[in-house]
C-alpha cells in the first residue's frame, strides 16, 4: 500500500518550508497525499438567525449572512492556498498523487478530524505558523497535533541539508513500543548513501531507587540500555546507515536535543509515548517537549495501529 501523507498548510515560511523538509525525510517515491488548509473562521449553520426572537430575526439575518460570506471567501482563499502547496509538493515529488482541500474552523481540530477520517501515515505541520500568539493561549496548532493526534506526526522547521546527500538522524530510545516503532520508522525509509543514526537512550535520574540500591540499580539500567540500543542498531544497520548511540543519565528531553543540535542532525525520531506515560499528566510527554526544544526537525512516531 502507498504511504498516505496530510500536510497542513497556512501559506506561512514555515508551513512552506515543512514541504520543502520532505525532501530530507527519506520518503517513498510514490506516495498519496492531501494538501490541507484551514480558514480560521466560524462558519455559521444556514439556519441560526432561526433560534432568535422575531423581533431581532432581520438583524441577525443580515449579521449571519455577512459572516457565512466573510468566512465563504476565506475558505476560498484557503483552498488556493492549499492548490498553490499542491504544486509545491509535486515540483519534489513528481511522481506522488496529491489533492488539495479546504475548511473553516479551528486548525488543530480540523486537521485531527481528517487525520481520523482519512487514517494518512504521517501528518506534516510547521512548528508554528500564522497565529504564532495562539501559543501563549491555548498552545500551538503543531503541539495539539502532536498531543491529540492518532498519526504520526512531522513537526517541521528549516534545516539546511541537500537532498541528495547524506542525513543525520537522532532517535530518543527507551525500551517503549513508541521507541521501537520510531526505530522501525527510520529504518523503513529510502535514505541516501552515507547517512547515519544516532541512538539516545537516557538513564533517566528521576527513576533512582533509594541510594543504598543506586549502584545496582545503574548497572542493571545500563545493562538494559545497551541491549536495547543494540537490537536498535542492528535493525537501522540492516537499512544501510551508519549508526552510533549515546547511553548518558540525564533528563531525556535535554539529551535527545542537545545531542542533535551538537552534532547538526536534519531530524530527531521519537516514540509518542515512552514508559513513564503518567508523564503526560505531570510535566509533559518527551515527545511533545523535544518538538517544541529542538532546532531541527521531530517527527513524533505512533505505534502501528
Amino acid at each position: 500500500m502507498k504511504m498516505k501523507i496530510l500536510i497542513a498548510y497556512d501559506g506561512s515560511d514555515c508551513a512552506r518550508d515543512a514541504i520543502d523538509d520532505l525532501r530530507l525525510a527519506g520518503l517513498p517515491e510514490e506516495a498519496e497525499a492531501i494538501v490541507m488548509s484551514v480558514a480560521d473562521v466560524w462558519l455559521p449553520p444556514p439556519s441560526s438567525y432561526e433560534l432568535v426572537e422575531s423581533a431581532f430575526e432581520e438583524q441577525i439575518r443580515a449579521s449571519s449572512e455577512k459572516t457565512r460570506e466573510r468566512a465563504q471567501l476565506a475558505v476560498e482563499k484557503a483552498r488556493d492556498m492549499a492548490e498553490d502547496a499542491t504544486a509545491r509538493v509535486l515540483s519534489n515529488f513528481p511522481a506522488w498523487r496529491v489533492s488539495a482541500t479546504a475548511c473553516a474552523g479551528s486548525p488543530a481540530w480540523e486537521i485531527i478530524q481528517k487525520a481520523d477520517e482519512w487514517k494518512p501515515d504521517l501528518i506534516v505541520v510547521g512548528s508554528h505558523g500564522r497565529t504564532a500568539i495562539g501559543r501563549f493561549f491555548l498552545g500551538s496548532v503543531s503541539q495539539k497535533v502532536v498531543n491529540e493526534a492518532r498519526s504520526s506526526v512531522r513537526v517541521a522547521r528549516r534545516t539546511q541539508g541537500d537532498p541528495s546527500g547524506p542525513i543525520r538522524i537522532v532517535i530518543g530510545m527507551d525500551g517503549s513500543a513508541g521507541a521501537e516503532a520510531a526505530v522501525r520508522a527510520v529504518a523503513a525509509r529510502r535514505w541516501p548513501a552515507g547517512s547515519a543514526a544516532t541512538i539516545c537512550a537516557a538513564l533517566d535520574l528521576m527513576m533512582v531507587p533509594p541510594l543504598e540500591h543506586f549502584e545496582e540499580f545503574n548497572e542493571d539500567e545500563r545493562a538494559w540500555a545497551e541491549k536495547v540500543v543494540a537490537d536498535s542498531s542492528e535493525k537501522l544497520r540492516a537499512a544501510k546507515l551508519a549508526v552510533s548511540s549515546i547511553i548518558k543519565s540525564a533528563d531525556p528531553k535535554r539529551l535527545i536535543v542537545e545531542e542533535a543540535e551538537r552534532w547538526g542532525a536534519h531530524s530527531i525520531f521519537v516514540g509518542a509515548r515512552g514508559l513513564r506515560r503518567i508523564e503526560r499528566f505531570l510535566i509533559g510527554s518527551v515527545s511533545a517537549a523535544v518538538a517544541a526544544r529542538a532546532h531541527c526537525t521531530v517527527e513524533v512516531v505512533r505505534a502501528d495501529r
